[in-house]
């Protein structure tokens, strides 16, 4: 595959947080792009409105048949009639992640990975770059709010890349530097046991090219395994690891603190989005920028205005009586982290989650751990399970994780959560999943900020 000969590529599945990133980069580069998805969404309106050709019935006769190139999601079903068309007749077809594989063999490539933060540094990295004028060309897995997208580019030769482990996509890469932020277990429909994903996440670290840098999260499972020319480990604070934060203040709704090394130190970071974890965040993405020479002044700079990115940790409304947070959390660990720093950040108010789970094989693997972490709220409400590419199994439902739970939940359709939420106050309020559960976001802020006008 030459990148650089590609005159017309058609995407299966173009709508993907992930396959809208790549086929931005050819757009981009002036290669016609067109694709097929399921539905129509903001974000597939918005690459129409830059140029792509979309369709959303699965219809060779609205397909490209004059593409050069075939990308398409692991997300996408066997039996789907484009893509067993291309594959029958000739055409070149590829997953995202070879395509990905391609520019990491061209680029300097920085990737992140891990079961959750990924696309929180991977974010700040590529803002980091940007911001400071070093340049990069962003690959990500989430709307940056400061640029309102997940892909832009530069003519520097560096690359930025969330790298996904689902369908062990993330193997295909060879990074110059790879920071790995956690690897609990997940996909395990994918991979079977917590040990094979440890395996792959190691494996991750052995595609680092030589004289490469590993920047992995500090305490990590089988840490000795992780292989690199160099190695630095970060943490949020335990000052055993080779950058950690130091002196961290609690700012209206943000943070203040030192990022401390043994031979350099950034002090005074200013960060104004919440969550405790996106000052662990920060120390991996602001150890990258030192690591390629940037100026402390200028990551300094770039930190204070990072607005985040939508889905995570998203003020929706932040005022004297009203919070609404908005996350992306779908596994336990990231649902603990966002429920304690909101508690934490806002102390004295009542926390509501609204969560829909994720997946009936998440929740089949994981429903104790979704118990316990939304038992730190003051009360949960529970949507049904979203099945995303799975079928039902039997006798897993959100009254697997309900049941669990010691504080007061209760389970509501996804088209009752308005109603219920107009009849009672929720101080503190937080959506969480990965689901459709994002389309109640802009209808819960407009209520909310009525209510308390």
């Amino acid at each position: 595959m030459d990148l650089n000969n590609i005159q017309r590529v058609y995407f299966i599945g173009i709508g993907g947080i992930g396959m809208s990133a790549i086929a931005r980069f050819f757009n981009e580069k002036g290669v016609q792009v067109s694709g097929y998805d399921r539905t129509s969404t903001p974000l597939t309106k918005q690459l129409e409105a830059e140029g792509m050709q979309i369709h959303y019935t699965d219809d060779i006769n609205a397909a490209d048949k004059t593409a050069n190139l075939v990308v398409y999601t692991p997300a996408i079903p066997a039996a789907h009639t484009e893509l067993q068309w291309y594959r029958n007749n000739g055409y070149e077809v590829v997953k995202r992640s070879d395509v990905l594989q391609e520019i990491t063999r061209s680029l300097f490539a920085i990737t992140v990975a891990g079961t959750h933060g990924k696309t929180t540094v991977s974010t700040m990295i590529a803002h980091l770059l940007t911001d400071s004028g070093y340049g990069c060309n962003a690959f990500l897995g989430g709307i940056s709010v400061n640029y309102n997208k997940n892909f832009w580019s530069s003519d520097k030769q560096v690359a930025v890349i969330e790298a996904d482990e689902y369908d062990r996509s993330f193997l295909k890469l060879s990074p110059d530097i790879a920071v790995l932020t956690a690897m609990d277990a997940d996909h395990l429909d994918i991979y079977g046991t917590p040990e094979a994903m440890e395996d792959a996440f190691i494996q991750y670290t052995h595609n680092i090219k030589p004289n490469g840098t590993l920047i992995a999260r500090f305490g990590l499972h089988r840490n000795n395994e992780l292989n690199a020319t160099n190695k630095l480990l970060y943490s949020l604070q335990n000052d055993v690891a080779n950058a950690y934060a130091a002196n961290i203040r609690m700012i209206n709704g943000g943070y203040e603190f030192d990022v401390m090394q043994q031979d350099w130190m950034i002090d005074n970071v200013s960060m104004h989005i919440g969550g405790m974890h996106n000052v662990e965040n920060a120390v991996a993405a602001i150890t990258v920028a030192h690591l390629l020479g940037i100026d402390a002044a200028k990551i300094r700079a770039a930190i204070a205005n990072f607005k985040g990115i939508k889905r995570r940790f998203e003020y929706v409304v932040k005022n004297d009586h009203q919070v609404y947070i908005d996350d992306y959390a779908h596994h336990p660990e990231e649902l603990r982290a966002l429920i304690s720093s909101a508690k934490a950040l806002f102390p004295g108010k009542k926390c509501t989650v609204i969560f829909q789970p994720h997946l009936f094989t998440r929740t089949r693997d994981l429903a104790d751990g979704f118990a316990e972490s939304l038992s730190l709220a003051d009360d949960v409400i529970l949507l049904p399970i979203y099945p995303a590419r799975e079928l039902p199994i039997a006798g897993v439902s959100s009254e697997m994780i309900a049941g669990k739970i010691t504080v007061p939940v209760k389970i509501l359709p996804k088209e009752a959560v308005m109603e219920y939420l107009e009849k009672t106050d929720h101080p503190l309020l937080i959506t969480a999943g990965a689901g459709d559960i994002d389309q109640l976001k802009d209808p819960v802020g407009q209520l909310l900020k009525q209510k308390t006008n």
